[in-house]
């Protein structure tokens, strides 16, 4: 599998579309709202040495992994609110904002751009002349390399993206009837996750931290898990269903059993502990904050489980779906809409016993500052203030 390729939401506005079934991942971005207004409001803090935003200040922002449909600009949106209410409060002039919105080259930037104009509209027609000026573009790429200029950007923000690897790990061999780390994966499966996260999120880290200024701002959200033990319900049983579903389809005789053997998901949940240790090991950012909560599999927490099972489900296909159709090579023959009522039947099943949550971890962080050379200079005087 080729992540970069096969990596997307699905695109456009039709019902299986991520734009339509993306509640959860407003939910989530809903609940750390708090944690980005704070981070902005700690940076706009920081320009023109402490004393409010300046004249000609441009701030560059970054959502990692944003998507499409509606919450590709709620993040934008958050953030221009934060910084106005810095400069309302300060009594300063508001700064310029240079945003940008970057995915993987298959996402659907084209539905992207299509709503810009209604979301300056809308700005402006909420603002007022308090909205200033916003300036939205797109970087298709992935954040596993560099995307920006050298210590370009002041806040950085991912939410439901970063648990995606670069890859799927290579250091095992088999994992058979599971398409993720489950139960009865062998031990050098978990072991092989665990590595390769610890190799992308220290990337991630080490590239941003080129890109970010010192004292620049991260929020990072992710699906991680709330104990130590990798075959928790926390992050496996979404899988292990999912699983289940193709393991069904096997038994019909419309896949091969070889090729769900040969399906792992690129994927993975950590836990705090392991945030935690990497962000120290990695040693270019300050972690100064980091917060756990959980929602329901069905945000909507719908009474009747099978429209519990069934919007599960959506969600789920709206995000996986290019991966099964690549992997498996789905035609058009209505075999993936029973993979997914299946798996519908197999959520119901499931929430009908038990109410699991998703553990999700936030964390805020700040780039390091440079540190004095042996002969008492700077080792970058461009720090915050001197970029703006």
């Amino acid at each position: 599998m080729v992540v970069d390729s096969v990596l997307h939401m699905n695109g456009g506005d039709a019902p299986t579309s991520y734009a339509n079934n993306s509640i959860l991942q407003k939910v989530i971005i809903d609940s750390t709202r708090h944690l980005v207004e704070e981070s902005v409001k700690n940076l706009c803090s920081n320009f023109s040495g402490g004393g409010g935003l300046g004249n000609g200040n441009c701030i560059s922002i970054a959502d990692l992994g944003c998507s499409s449909g509606p919450n590709a600009f709620l993040v934008i949106s958050n953030i221009i609110n934060a910084v106005h209410g810095v400069s309302l409060e300060t009594n300063g002039p508001r700064p310029e904002i240079q945003a940008y919105l970057n995915d993987l080259p298959g996402n659907d930037f084209n539905s992207i751009f299509k709503s810009l104009p209604a979301f300056y509209e809308e700005a402006k027609n909420k603002k007022g002349e308090v909205w200033g000026h916003c300036f939205v573009s797109g970087q298709p790429g992935s954040f596993f390399g560099r995307l920006f200029r050298r210590e370009s950007l002041h806040f950085v923000h991912s939410s439901y993206a970063l648990h995606w690897l670069s890859q799927v790990p290579k250091e095992f061999a088999e994992n058979k009837g599971n398409i993720y780390m489950a139960e009865t994966s062998p031990k050098n499966v978990f072991e092989a996750y665990a590595k390769q996260f610890q190799r992308d999120f220290t990337m991630f880290l080490r590239l941003r931290a080129e890109e970010v200024v010192p004292g620049g701002r991260m929020v990072l959200t992710l699906v991680g898990r709330s104990i130590t033990d990798p075959s928790s319900k926390d992050c496996c049983k979404l899988w292990e269903l999912l699983a289940e579903s193709l393991l069904d389809l096997v038994s019909e005789g419309l896949i091969e059993e070889n090729d769900v053997d040969s399906f792992n998901m690129p994927y993975y949940n950590p836990c705090t502990r392991e945030m935690e240790s990497m962000v120290e090991n990695e040693g270019s950012f300050n972690l100064d904050k980091m917060e756990t909560f959980q929602v329901n599999w069905d945000v909507c927490d719908e009474d009747d489980k099978d429209a519990s099972g069934r919007n599960v489900a959506n969600c789920i296909r709206a995000i996986v779906e290019p991966m099964l159709t690549d992997h498996f090579r789905f035609g058009s023959g209505g075999v993936i809409d029973s993979l997914f009522e299946k798996y519908a039947n197999h959520v119901t099943k499931h929430l009908a016993s038990e109410k699991t949550k998703v553990f999700n971890i936030a964390i805020s962080l700040t780039r390091k500052r440079k540190q004095l050379a042996a002969d008492g200079t700077k080792k970058s005087t461009h720090t915050i203030d001197g970029l703006i």
